[in-house]
């Protein structure tokens, strides 16, 4: 008789649900599509609706609209979810780079609401879905601006520091629990709109990138996310920094002329 044909081994996300924040575009998005490809149940949470729409219809995904700054907003969205597995906490964003001496308070204002107070509001909310789980995961995409300071654009390095530190303090709550804790640090990543929301301008926003040859795309840091949220679960990935080739340090770019 024939060999009998071997089952194809499960995805890595069969049976959990990743709800990713901040996924109508840049990195949420990529990283909504890839946890998708990985088998994941994969709800979309964002402002924007109609973007959100598409990218959940093409991944077979869920699209629910999100105002991370908003506690009515972060309810209603946590009240439609009957189970949550992993949650990637990505909203975020910088709005401007103006130093200190010239600091708009809004734009510090805006920056903590979408950055850190954002990700508290989701995470409070859905903490209790992510223990009965039995294994959960909260994920935060930070920022090698959050681990050194450097001039220009302290809304952003402060905003960063803090979801830092958010995901230190969580994890030394949360341990003994069956719920992970896991921080994403992005160095230099090329997306449509990062530099382009930070600096107003679109010229502006291209001489970020310039001559820096491969900077990171939305799915490098995409891979780095699933990557860590499908370990087995008695692993814990606390930080992870990724960056170009291209760049050392935060002031160490390498480009070519």
């Amino acid at each position: 008789m024939p060999a009998e044909t071997p089952s194809p081994l499960p995805s890595p996300g069969a049976g959990r649900v990743a709800v990713v924040t901040g996924a109508s575009s840049g990195i949420g998005a990529a990283t909504a599509q890839r946890l998708a490809a990985d088998g994941f149940s994969v709800v979309l949470g964002a402002r924007r609706l109609d973007r959100l729409t598409e990218l959940a219809e093409r991944i077979g995904g869920r699209a629910v609209q999100l105002d991370v700054t908003s506690e009515e907003s972060v309810a209603a969205f946590a009240a439609g979810l009957d189970r949550v597995d992993v949650l990637v906490n990505n909203a975020g964003g910088a709005f401007d780079a103006a130093p200190v001496a010239d600091a708009d308070l809004d734009s510090w204002t805006r920056s903590f609401e979408v950055n850190v107070l954002g990700s508290v509001r989701v995470t409070k909310a859905l903490l209790p879905a992510l223990r009965a789980s039995g294994a959960g995961d909260v994920l935060f995409v930070g920022s090698t601006a959050g681990l050194v300071s450097y001039e220009g654009g302290a809304s952003y390095t402060a905003a960063k520091h803090g979801v830092h530190t958010l995901a230190g303090t969580l994890r030394l709550e949360l341990v003994g629990e069956p719920v992970r804790v896991i921080e994403i640090a992005p160095g230099m990543v090329k997306t449509d709109e990062f530099a382009l929301n930070r600096t107003g301008d679109a010229d502006k926003a291209a001489a970020v990138y310039a001559g820096v040859r491969e900077p990171l795309v939305a799915d490098d840091v995409a891979d780095c996310i699933a990557w860590a949220v499908t370990r087995p679960h008695h692993v814990n990935i606390d930080l992870m920094v990724v960056r170009p080739r291209a760049q050392a340090a935060q002031h160490k770019v390498a480009r070519e002329s």
